[in-house]
């Protein structure tokens, strides 16, 4: 039986009840696979002879027998973790790999629903794709979990019918218990966020103060027998040792490396199959020093820790959801340094965190890295969502809009931003058609992508979401709308990118 032959008898038979998304459907042995959907959710129907569908193990909502020539099964199944653990058994390609050290870019997806968008913004680019992607805060903020992260993507890429390779990030990983878990879910990128271990007061002591506490470490000797005065020469730079500065690196980052190389070893015992590391030392107010990176690449080396990004926390601001605030002539030129740093200490690829919308310096970041990045989104898709309400049903971004302004100084205690209130429209003096507009200002952006969890988690005296069903029954029936906007958003970060 031929696909196109699948695809009429199951319009004929189920399609007043049911869509189908024809790019989705796959034959393997005879059954056919392909996402349907209703009025109200998706689903996975299989089809094929009765003896070839019921000897797998899917649990289905509803089957039908049709008789043509022949009779087949029609089977409708929930998009359920173990429908798809029995997929992937049957279509390996819907199983997460690794970058290769190829150039990648994540896009992290708070609701769940963006992987298609996100597929179609890929296609035909020289790019690795990690489309799992959130991290430990995003996680709690919107009420998911990793299983449901990876799920969410993997269905993504079912709904799309794409095969090729992906990757699934356990973002900004801070402690051994939610290491594990992302194990056992089958993440192949694991970044570790030391943020909890790094002393970010050393730079603020005076030099009698940094000595006695340096003089204080055990490791003290050992580290000066091979890093005190000890010069290197990168590119047409000269960087040195020299004590006071090395003191005040080691103990701001030694007891991150510590962790590291905890969490590193944890995961060789624990992770089946190859893995990546990606070290993220940008959750810190003070940048990454040349001098630091280096250090720190040294040591991770010194240790055995096979790691293959480093986020470091570059100069300038690098606020969410906007575009990079600082002198791009100085960011170039330190950023050349730690590009030739990552080169001269092994190649490994840099990481951009916080990288939605920070147009103006991609494509620094891609020509002066020769391609050795990682760029990581999130908010910016989160954004586009909301922007398709705005376009679709502007008086439920009304509200959303009002609330967010309630909670924004609660929610904002953990980032950095310049964000003014006052310079924000008010949105009862704007018409409808004039509220996409807000997308462009700074302020309002920052807003909506900084309240997004108070915005899903908010609940009525009753108990019920407050906005976060309508907003997935919005996006559910525009869905065309709001692929369409992430897709083009991506397209335009891939384009600078020069990809």
């Amino acid at each position: 039986m031929e696909k196109r032959e699948i695809i009429n008898m199951f319009s004929r038979n189920f399609g007043n009840l049911y869509q189908v998304y024809p790019d989705s459907l796959k034959e393997n042995n005879g059954r056919f696979f392909f996402m349907v959907k209703d009025d109200q959710q998706k689903y996975l129907s299989l089809s094929g002879l009765p003896e070839k569908v019921r000897v797998l193990n899917f649990h289905a909502d509803k089957e039908k027998s049709i008789d043509c020539n022949e009779k087949v099964l029609f089977q409708i199944c929930s998009l359920t973790n173990h429908n798809l653990t029995q997929l992937r058994q049957i279509l390996d390609y819907l199983n997460p790999s690794c970058t290769q050290m190829k150039p990648s870019f994540g896009t992290g997806d708070r609701l769940g629903i963006a992987t298609p968008a996100h597929i179609q913004a890929f296609r035909d680019k020289n790019i690795f794709p990690v489309l799992a992607q959130q991290s430990v805060r995003e996680m709690e903020r919107t009420e998911s979990h990793w299983q449901k992260v990876l799920d969410n993507a993997i269905w993504g890429c079912f709904e799309k019918g794409y095969e090729g390779p992906f990757g699934a990030d356990a973002d900004h990983v801070k402690d051994l218990n939610n290491l594990q878990k992302a194990i056992e879910c089958g993440f192949t990128l694991y970044t570790l966020d030391p943020s909890d271990h790094i002393n970010e007061h050393m730079i603020q002591l005076n030099k009698e103060e940094l000595k006695k506490k340096y003089q204080e470490l055990p490791e003290k000797q050992e580290i000066e027998s091979i890093y005190l005065d000890k010069e290197y020469h990168i590119e047409n730079h000269q960087l040195i040792f020299i004590h006071d500065k090395l003191a005040e690196i080691v103990l701001t980052y030694g007891e991150a490396i510590k962790h590291i190389e905890k969490c590193y070893q944890f995961l060789k015992k624990n992770h089946q199959g190859d893995f990546e590391l990606e070290v993220s030392i940008d959750e810190t107010p003070n940048p990454t020093s040349p001098l630091a990176h280096l250090w720190i690449a040294s040591e991770l080396h010194r240790k055995g820790v096979d790691f293959q990004n480093i986020a470091p926390h570059y100069i300038g601001d690098w606020e969410k959801g906007i575009d990079y605030i600082g002198d791009i002539g100085t960011f170039r030129e330190e950023f050349k340094l730690h590009c030739q740093i990552a080169s001269e200490m092994g190649g490994y690829k840099l990481s951009l965190h916080s990288g939605s919308d920070k147009f103006s310096v991609y494509p620094i970041f891609a020509n002066e890295s020769d391609g050795y990045f990682h760029v990581k989104t999130a908010g910016t898709s989160w954004l586009e969502a909301v922007k398709t309400i705005v376009m679709c049903q502007p008086a439920l971004y009304r509200e959303m809009h009002d609330f967010a302004l309630k909670c924004f100084e609660k929610d904002s205690f953990s980032y950095q931003l310049s964000t003014d209130l006052q310079k924000i429209p008010n949105i009862a003096k704007l018409k409808d058609e004039e509220l996409v507009h807000l997308f462009l200002d700074n302020n309002a952006r920052q807003l909506i992508h900084i309240t997004y969890g108070s915005i899903l988690r908010e609940k009525d005296e009753r108990g019920r979401y407050q906005f976060r069903d309508r907003i997935y029954k919005l996006l559910f029936e525009n869905e065309a709308i709001h692929y369409q906007e992430v897709t083009k958003h991506i397209q335009h970060h891939l384009k600078l990118l020069n990809l």
